[in-house]
């Protein structure tokens, strides 16, 4: 069943269940909602389209709503293919058709597709009057790319937040919103924070009853604590006071360590401890977690000098999406050379605020009981913090 907005703005969007990888590298179990809305008056305004995976769909839900007649306007929030994948197909359906979008989109607009329709830039605050609807637009650069705006609805309250306070899943996935929203926001959004933070300041100047995302579903009455959750994101600060334990293991002996590790800070009475095993987890998962938690314990074999490539792969993603304001301590695990430690704190120390905690941990292949009582030390360091 499609999402009911109001009875002048439908949702013409389409699930994607067929998907394996968002943007080639996102696992999507439940697969991904395009999200699509077009707003019925005077003048008919449709907000965005498509993959063009999903382009016959989405022009089918379209000219469903349109009960035969012909949209004036194509508003352009963002140009990512995802989303403006079917552009062409429907200038060629509605030749007509007014594409509105920012001056940097419409720079950049030949370089994904040729298209004979005129064209009009919007600057921030510029409006734009359908009849009894009244669309403004405001400006969202780096939301994630540079010609990203967002459009505020007044008569109806409604802000189209192009790919913010989006999430993975289809729309008909049984989950929740906030698991798969802190996925999809650190590892598409995430490196983003200070641009997130500017479009959040606009927001808070707007009269919200709805938001219309281009991915995941509407939201009403979670809005505050969506907008409390995005403002902790965009700031960079630790969602949950706890410990994610990240382990990058050959032969097992790194993985005993960490549930070793694990087990003695839960009975210190760590508020919350998650781990994953970097070579076999969803990296964007672990991600995920590495920005939730207020300490990140990462434990890696050495290898060729340096640490074990799940562990570099790791940390390279977290450098990516600007990890900082974290606490960070070390195991490393080498049969005669342990070289991870070195090799792990020298890619933190590039980063911003990163407090290293506890005393290095060196395991030479196998515990024994003074490895075991330094694991317990550490554990007792990163519990006072």
């Amino acid at each position: 069943m499609k999402p009911v907005i109001t009875d002048t703005i439908k949702y013409i969007g389409v699930d994607d269940r067929d998907i394996d990888l968002f943007e080639s590298q996102y696992i999507v179990p439940n697969g991904i909602s395009y999200n699509s809305y077009v707003i019925i008056d005077e003048k008919i305004a449709v907000m965005d389209s498509v993959d063009k995976r999903k382009a016959k769909e989405w022009l089918n839900n379209l000219k469903a709503e349109l009960n035969g007649k012909a949209p004036d306007y194509l508003v352009i929030q963002h140009l990512e293919p995802d989303h403006s994948g079917s552009v062409k197909m429907f200038c060629d359906e509605y030749p007509n058709a007014v594409i509105v979008c920012s001056a940097k989109a419409k720079a950049m607009m030949p370089q994904f597709f040729d298209v004979q329709n005129n064209v009009e830039a919007k600057a921030e605050g510029d409006t734009l009057e359908l009849g009894s609807h009244t669309l403004t637009f405001v400006m969202a650069p780096m939301v994630h790319w540079p010609e990203v705006m967002v459009t505020y609805e007044s008569s109806e309250r409604v802000l189209f937040s192009a790919d913010a306070f989006g999430k993975f899943g289809a729309l008909d996935a049984d989950e929740g919103w906030s698991c798969e929203a802190r996925r999809y926001y650190f590892n598409i959004v995430g490196k983003y924070g200070a641009p997130v933070k500017a479009l959040l300041g606009k927001a808070a100047g707007l009269d919200i009853a709805c938001i219309c995302p281009l991915h995941g579903p509407i939201l009403t009455d979670t809005i505050p604590d969506v907008l409390k959750l995005y403002t902790t994101w965009s700031a960079y600060e630790p969602e949950d006071q706890g410990v994610f334990i990240a382990y990058a293991s050959i032969h097992g002996n790194t993985a005993q360590a960490a549930e070793m590790i694990k087990e003695m800070l839960e009975k210190k009475g760590c508020p919350r401890v998650a781990i994953a095993d970097l070579s076999r987890d969803d990296i964007a998962e672990c991600v995920e977690d590495g920005f939730r938690h207020s300490t990140l314990l990462c434990m890696a074999s050495s290898y060729d000098g340096g640490v074990f490539a799940p562990m570099s792969d790791y940390i390279h993603h977290l450098q990516s999406k600007a990890f900082q304001n974290r606490k960070v301590a070390f195991v490393e695990n080498g049969s005669w050379a342990p070289s991870a430690a070195r090799a792990m704190k020298a890619e933190f120390e590039q980063m911003k605020n990163i407090t290293f905690v506890g005393d290095v941990v060196t395991i030479k292949t196998t515990l024994n009981d003074d490895t075991v009582a330094q694991l317990d030390a550490l554990a007792e360091a990163i519990k006072e913090g």
